[in-house]
């Protein structure tokens, strides 16, 4: 019996809309691992949401002139339509704004306090002069103290790792508008992470099969942890559920805590959504169940560290010792499957810079499955990636339009002309066989690498496959058959069955258009499924849209699906659209590229 996979994907702030550098991190990989999950079997959980709550949120508000729920409204909308677009598998995709979400939220705190795990402390908290809110620890940049980096931020040096907090930083500024902060005492909750190192550490030694960046990050980090703070002073967040703290205008947790917890809440949520209030144990406290959580690299403490360390506290597995929580014992992550940075000519993707290509108008003109095949085959999945334009037009000409998409259009075309269906084989040769069990193994070696989030290789090895087709039909010439019609439908057949095979083994990077091919074959109904809007309620609020699929009704499986001979085939159209050059040297109206 295939094991439940839970996948997490990092929630994107209801900001504003997204670009393709948030999607190559968080979106298309995970989404990419959830299809193939799905196609072998495995039953599939990924959630996610957007992260509503913060000064973020609040800063953003006060530029347009809304209250922060109706930030978080606009954008959350915004974002679930940019999502459902790319075709991202979510079974829910919701928001950290839920009465659902603030109840899992609160009910982890208690277990935690309960066990001894937060702390209330006092600190020197980071004000603005300017508004009297406070700042949140990545809000402040300034040198690092330990290794003299100018830009790290109030919560941890990007440069060399260190955890630290605003008031350590050398010549603090205020990322908002670059005013020196105050610094004033305030009482905050903190996680007493030193508690938890021990089992931490433990648990870490125990991950074998993690990137190698994203474990020996995680285990420098160990070496100097401290407490963390969990609440923050402002009036836009989840309800600290103390007495004390409950009617506190100014105080609620940490946007950092809350957004971590929803990768439960949203399982807890989906469950109750699907008609089994408890159905979301399976993927949590199932000791065979496997849990992979997908984020860009500035996101790796608080899912390798700060995540694992909220949950043993919360199944009371620190020094502390302590009860298992509300929710019981709680699974760890399996995997955290960190991408590094989508940059833009040397640069990393950046609104206030201008350095931004958003997801919706890239959709609006070159459809989602060209921008899922340039993150699958060159996005920043072990170092940074840079996106050029001209490098998006090669990619989709040669690979996609010339490679795969004349693949489908050739040999469809000839068995459409020639024979109207899909033709039998009749006795195969050594070049058809050699073929067919170069695709046939693919499956393989393509899942291997999938299993493992090698998304880079494992596109790599079925566009071979789709190369290998190619050069089959031009050293077997079906089209110079004409007095050998029994060797031509042999071609025919072994050809269709490898077009076949590679749609399968690209379904998971290219849904939208394996399901035309699907289709073009002669296949009906739903091979890959795609999420859907759906409109929800809840009580006290307005209705809103969350993402979700039916996924089990999709045929796609990950296993050679032999052709029948005597489907009926009409003529193919083009499976996609070759780029005018020119686009690569100049980009499209909408993001064109900066000359000098």
């Amino acid at each position: 019996m295939t094991a439940p996979v839970l996948a997490a994907v990092a929630w994107p702030y209801a900001n504003g809309p997204r670009h393709i550098g948030h999607v190559s991190g968080f979106g298309v990989p995970s989404d990419i691992f959830a299809r193939y999950m799905r196609m072998s079997g495995h039953d599939v959980l990924m959630v996610s949401g957007t992260d509503e709550h913060g000064t973020p949120i609040v800063v953003q508000a006060e530029k347009e002139g809304l209250t922060p729920q109706q930030t978080a409204d606009k954008y959350h909308r915004m974002i679930v339509k940019d999502l459902r677009g790319l075709g991202l598998s979510y079974d829910l995709f919701t928001r950290t704004g839920t009465g659902n979400h603030a109840r899992v939220t609160q009910d982890v705190f208690t277990s935690l306090h309960r066990n001894g795990y937060v702390v209330a402390q006092t600190a020197q908290g980071a004000i603005s002069p300017s508004t009297g809110r406070t700042l949140p620890d990545r809000y402040v940049e300034g040198t690092c103290p330990i290794c003299g980096y100018d830009g790290a931020r109030g919560d941890q040096c990007d440069s060399c790792g260190n955890q630290l907090d605003p008031i350590d930083l050398i010549n603090p500024r205020s990322k908002i508008n670059g005013e020196t902060p105050e610094f004033r005492e305030t009482e905050h909750y903190f996680l007493d992470l030193p508690a938890l190192a021990g089992a931490l550490t433990g648990w870490l030694d125990q991950r074998t099969d993690w990137r190698p960046n994203v474990l020996n990050f995680s285990r420098n980090l160990i070496e100097d942890l401290r407490p963390r703070p969990i609440t923050r002073d402002i009036d836009w967040g989840v309800v600290v559920p103390l007495d004390g703290w409950r009617d506190a205008p100014m105080k609620r947790f940490y946007v950092w805590f809350d957004a971590v917890i929803g990768y439960l809440s949203a399982s807890v949520e989906w469950a109750v959504r699907s008609g089994d209030p408890d159905a979301w144990r399976r993927w949590w406290s199932d000791p065979g169940a496997r849990s992979y959580y997908f984020m860009g690299k500035d996101n790796i403490v608080f899912h390798s560290v700060i995540w694992p360390g909220i949950l043993l506290g919360h199944n009371g597995q620190g020094d502390k010792g302590g009860e298992p929580g509300a929710f019981g014992e709680l699974d760890l992550p399996s995997e955290v499957v960190s991408s590094e940075f989508l940059t833009m000519s040397g640069s990393k993707f950046s609104t206030s810079r201008g350095t931004v290509i958003y997801v919706r108008q890239f959709l609006e003109e070159f459809g989602p499955d060209a921008l899922r095949y340039f993150i699958s085959v060159a996005g920043p999945e072990n170092q940074d990636a840079d996106f050029t334009w001209d490098e998006f037009v090669r990619r989709v000409n040669t690979e996609l339009a010339n490679e795969w998409g004349n693949l489908v259009n050739r040999s469809l075309s000839m068995a459409h002309k020639n024979i109207g269906a899909i033709p039998a084989a009749g006795e195969l040769q050594p070049v058809d066989v050699a073929l067919l069990e170069a695709a046939e193994t693919a499956f393989a070696t393509v899942g291997e690498a999938l299993s493992r989030n090698r998304v880079k290789a494992a596109i790599t090895e079925a566009m071979r496959i789709v190369t290998l087709g190619n050069r089959y039909l031009s050293e077997t010439e079906p089209w110079k058959l004409k007095d050998d019609p029994s060797r031509r439908e042999t071609v025919l057949h072994t050809v269709l069955q490898v077009v076949s095979d590679c749609n399968t083994l690209l379904t998971p990077f290219l849904p939208h258009s394996s399901q035309l091919v699907f289709e073009a074959l002669g296949g009906h109904g739903v091979w890959a499924a795609l999420p859907e809007i759906r409109e929800v309620s809840e009580e006290g609020r307005e209705d809103y849209p969350v993402l979700m699929g039916d996924y089990a009704l999709e045929q796609a499986r990950w296993a050679r699906q032999p052709i029948r001979p005597g489907v009926p085939l009409q003529k193919p159209s083009p499976l996609f659209t070759k780029l005018e050059e020119s686009l690569g040297e100049t980009g499209p109206e909408w993001a064109p590229i900066q000359q000098g």
